[in-house]
């Protein structure tokens, strides 16, 4: 991943994040939303409507962050609302990059850009921070919405309603304090937890955040053997957002990031919350696998130095799942 200094790339972005051998993840930095009709959202400026065709989102299909942004997508059928871009999977010494390839489906659709720094800097001249996916960007205004894909994933919950005949709230209202509990537990020590123990540079920091990917894992295991779903009998974002790491976790995260433990499929609830997850509607196209295991082992020279890509493991996610023994 790169980053820029006021409009000027660097690449020592891991170094920035690291603090006494402890990965410590950046805060997003354009914090905009896209509301019904235009007026300032939780936090931003006003001016950013739900328009059909207004907005492009750009993703990573290897990434968890910008992968809940496809989901929400597909889920909540704005394809045609919102248009998308997909980046190549390495990430080399410039950041995310498109394809120069016209045919491919790894290129950058409005200007042409070979590189995601290009939106940064064209957005803000004097950028400072790092580049990352996923971004929700205004073709109108010609600038960059929101980088922060928690807020994201709630505009396209919520904002694009009068675009869509999909009623489903996944963020709702009766729900919202268990709801954010729950992303709570799930961000600090899973989604972000196993990124702390992959770029530890230290074995006191590894071994912190390993306990603390484990200790959280038992907690929602236990969770899912009393109930179907994270807060109850529907599906919510935490469900979403737990989903994006686990889907990866087997395959990526237990070797690549030292995360060795357990597997996923070696907890029962776990293991099958995730293939029911899988079996919605839409939601099995937006993973690509072999893009995934290319970009982090390919992508992370410092984990991975000879770039070795491995063939397995072998998961069968469209296995029977027994979570409908929770139906009334």
């Amino acid at each position: 991943m790169a980053m820029m200094i006021k409009g000027q790339l660097q690449q020592d972005w891991l170094e920035k994040e690291i603090e006494n051998g402890d990965f410590k993840r950046m805060e997003s930095t354009f914090r905009n939303w896209v509301t019904p009709d235009g007026s300032v959202g939780p936090g931003g400026k006003a001016g950013f409507k739900a328009e059909a065709d207004r907005y492009h989102l750009y993703i990573s299909h290897a990434c968890p962050w910008a992968h809940r942004t496809a989901i929400f997508r597909k889920l909540k059928k704005l394809e045609s609302i919102i248009s998308l871009s997909v980046v190549e999977p390495d990430m080399l010494d410039q950041g995310w990059f498109f394809s120069d390839d016209k045919d491919s489906p790894y290129r950058e659709h409005i200007y042409g850009f070979k590189y995601v720094h290009q939106l940064y800097t064209m957005a803000d001249p004097e950028f400072t921070g790092q580049i990352t996916v996923p971004v929700l960007w205004d073709k109108q205004l010609q600038t960059i919405v929101n980088n922060e894909s928690s807020e994201i994933i709630r505009m396209l919950n919520s904002a694009f309603q009068q675009h869509t005949d999909v009623s489903m709230d996944y963020y709702p209202t009766e729900h919202h304090a268990d709801i954010d509990r729950i992303n709570d537990l799930v961000y600090e020590n899973i989604n972000n937890g196993v990124y702390r123990c992959g770029f530890a540079t230290s074995q006191d920091a590894y071994e912190k955040a390993f306990k603390n990917l484990f200790d959280a894992l038992e907690q929602i295991e236990l969770l899912l053997s009393q109930q179907r779903y994270l807060t109850g009998e529907a599906i919510t974002e935490a469900d979403l957002r737990l989903f994006t790491t686990l889907i990866r976790f087997d395959a990526v995260y237990v070797g690549h990031f030292k995360c060795n433990l357990k597997r996923i499929v070696d907890y029962p609830n776990l293991w099958n919350f995730v293939k029911e997850l899988y079996s919605q509607a839409g939601i099995a196209e937006t993973i690509d696998f072999d893009y995934i295991k290319r970009h982090y082992y390919y992508s992370h020279t410092s984990i991975n130095p000879t770039q070795i890509v491995p063939l397995g493991p072998e998961l069968d996610f469209s296995s029977n799942h027994d979570r409908n023994r929770f139906k009334k």
